[in-house]
This record gives structure tokens, C-alpha cells and sequence, in this order.
């Protein structure tokens, strides 16, 4: 039976086909940051305050007219990344939301998507992203174009950090064994019914 997964799946692939991820041009220049070694220099707990406008299982959480004023404020807070949702169906994220906050703040920017295609890897470098999130059930369940390690060197290639996502102890372990440079743990409920993800 399908669960919520799914559905992010099936539509991030329907976005990649729209065009949504095609970025023209040469993108946007982004410092050299990173968001492993920015968290580990943080000499408090180190967090990566995030730009989610909405929540499937909350529905609207703050209108986010521009993510500028929003990112200066977490950076002042003392955030050590920012992380930003670019998923719009579900989460009212953007793609430009990414770009615009790259050009507010010098701190390491997450790219938080339903990553199944390299165009959305290439996006994430053009539009100044330092690190892309991967979610390993995606791979695991055949959405994603090639597999993970092949998705991790590309973004690699492209001087991007990778945060694998890990549902349960056994695909953190096995994310353990991956070339990825942070392993997230996510514990909501991945069956139908569990539907935050992001």
C-alpha cells in the first residue's frame, strides 16, 4: 500500500518533468561553506534553523513573502546552516526562495527536496546550495534515476555536502557505509498515515 512517501516521490518526479528544476544561465556564485565542518566548529548544540512555510500535517505554519529578513534573523540567532525547503506542493517551499537566501547570508545552506533526478542536484549548485538532502527509502524503493552512491558522487562533483536521510537503524547503518557527509535520523511514521517528512 502506498504511503505519503509515495506521494512525495510521484510528484517530485512530476516536477522534474515540468521543467521546475531548470535553472538557465550559470547560476549564482556561493562561498566555499561548509555545513559538516560549521557544525562540528560550534562550540554550543549547532542548529540549522529551517525556511518551511507550510506543513502537510499542520497546513500553513508563516507566510514568507521574502526568506531574506527570515535568514538574517536565524543567522543572528546563531544558527550554523539554513536549511530550505525548495518542495512547493506540499510544503510551500520554492526554488527562487533557495537562490534568495543564498544572497542574504554567508552560513551554509541546505537544500531540502524530494531528490530523485540529477537536475534537481544540478539546481541545488547553481542556485548556491552548499549541501542537498537525500532521503535513503527513496533509493531504496526505485524512484531515484541512479543509485545512491552514483547521486552522492555527482553531488559531490559539484561541490556539494550530502545529508542522507535515515528512517530506521538499519539504513543508518547501512548510510554509515555510504561516501555521504552527515547521516540525518528521521522518527516520524513512514507508513500510511505518517506524513511529515521534511
Amino acid at each position: 500500500m502506498a504511503d505519503f512517501l509515495d506521494t512525495l516521490a510521484q510528484d517530485a518526479i512530476s516536477r522534474v518533468r515540468s521543467g521546475y528544476y531548470s535553472v538557465p544561465g550559470g547560476g549564482v556564485p556561493r562561498p566555499c561553506l561548509s555545513l559538516k565542518t560549521s557544525i562540528e566548529r560550534c562550540v554550543h548544540a549547532p542548529i540549522i534553523a529551517e525556511v518551511k512555510p507550510r506543513s502537510p500535517s499542520r497546513g500553513f505554519l508563516r507566510r514568507i513573502d521574502s526568506p531574506t529578513g527570515v535568514v538574517k534573523a536565524m543567522e543572528r540567532g546563531g544558527a550554523v546552516g539554513i536549511s530550505v525547503l525548495t518542495e512547493p506542493k506540499n510544503f510551500g517551499g520554492s526554488i527562487d526562495s533557495l537562490k534568495e537566501a543564498r544572497s542574504s547570508t554567508e552560513l551554509p545552506i541546505l537544500m531540502k527536496d524530494i531528490v530523485v533526478d540529477p537536475v534537481q542536484i544540478e539546481a541545488a549548485s547553481k542556485f548556491g546550495a552548499s549541501c542537498v538532502l537525500f532521503i535513503f527509502e527513496l533509493f531504496k524503493r526505485g524512484y531515484a534515476r541512479h543509485p545512491l552512491e552514483e547521486m552522492i558522487g555527482l553531488a559531490h562533483r559539484l561541490g556539494l555536502e550530502v545529508l542522507l536521510e535515515a528512517h530506521t537503524k538499519e539504513e543508518f547503518r547501512a548510510a554509515l557505509e555510504t561516501n555521504c557527509d552527515l547521516v540525518g535520523i528521521n522518527n516520524r511514521d513512514l507508513g500510511v498515515g505518517g506524513h511529515e517528512r521534511l
